[in-house]
């Protein structure tokens, strides 16, 4: 379980102040806010890309604010996919196994699951500059779940597909979540995506949260104008 507590984070005139959330094992929380709202601010807080000024972030009941990115066994995969242009597919997907001591036919194994399941595996010879925007994200989700990580945050990850493409990654999203199970934080300002994937669902606005609950429990019960103005533009 991921617990965040209090978390404050000055970045020049902008802040994330008091931010507190709970996302359960197995989990798709998904954080929904307009542009500028503070949604990346929190996941990279989370992920260690930002010291937080004050609060406490735990990742099963250990405190993981002094731990490096590296060793918080998370994956993360950002709205530009930042995969490695001058390595293959396959060698992009594998890098985060390199550093675990694994023979190399089980590091095959587990490529050719990962990428069974997101439909890649005609891909993997391929240089990502040669793929579509759907394809790159479709490998740069792979290489965050083949290192199975504890969490994995989704950064903005379909706002760059046209809409046929993202609504075929949503279902392979929601097919890969129920397969792998991995404890999932989506940020978004996407209302429709949210209400498809979210098992919870939290309002952002301004650096803070409004509100968190169900789809239900937000649609039939906003508890501010801010959460309703959202719902209703997202309609």
């Amino acid at each position: 379980m991921l617990r965040v507590e209090h978390i404050y984070k000055k970045l020049g005139d902008f802040e994330i102040c008091n931010i507190s959330f709970e996302v359960l094992d197995g989990e798709y929380f998904v954080i929904l806010g307009s542009t500028g709202s503070g949604k990346s601010v929190v996941l990279e807080a989370i992920a260690g890309g930002y010291d937080i000024d004050r609060g406490n972030i735990y990742i099963n009941d250990v405190n993981i604010n002094n731990i490096p990115p590296e060793s918080r066994n998370i994956g993360f995969v950002y709205q530009d996919y930042l995969l490695f242009p001058h390595l293959s597919v396959r060698e992009n997907i594998l890098f985060g196994l390199k550093t675990k001591k694994m023979s190399k036919n089980i590091m095959d194994e587990i490529l050719q699951k990962i990428s069974s399941m997101l439909n890649i595996e005609h891909l993997l010879d391929r240089r990502p500059l040669t793929l579509s925007g759907g394809e790159q994200q479709r490998v740069a989700f792979a290489r965050a779940v083949v290192t199975s990580p504890k969490i994995l945050l989704l950064d903005e990850i379909s706002s760059a597909l046209d809409p046929g493409t993202k609504k075929k990654f949503q279902h392979n999203l929601k097919k890969m979540h129920r397969e792998l199970n991995t404890t999932t934080i989506q940020i978004t300002h996407d209302f429709n995506e949210a209400v498809y994937l979210a098992d919870r669902i939290a309002i952002m606005g301004n650096g803070q949260i409004y509100q968190i609950g169900t789809v239900d429990e937000i649609f039939n019960h906003p508890k501010s104008k801010l959460v309703e103005d959202f719902i209703g533009h997202g309609l």
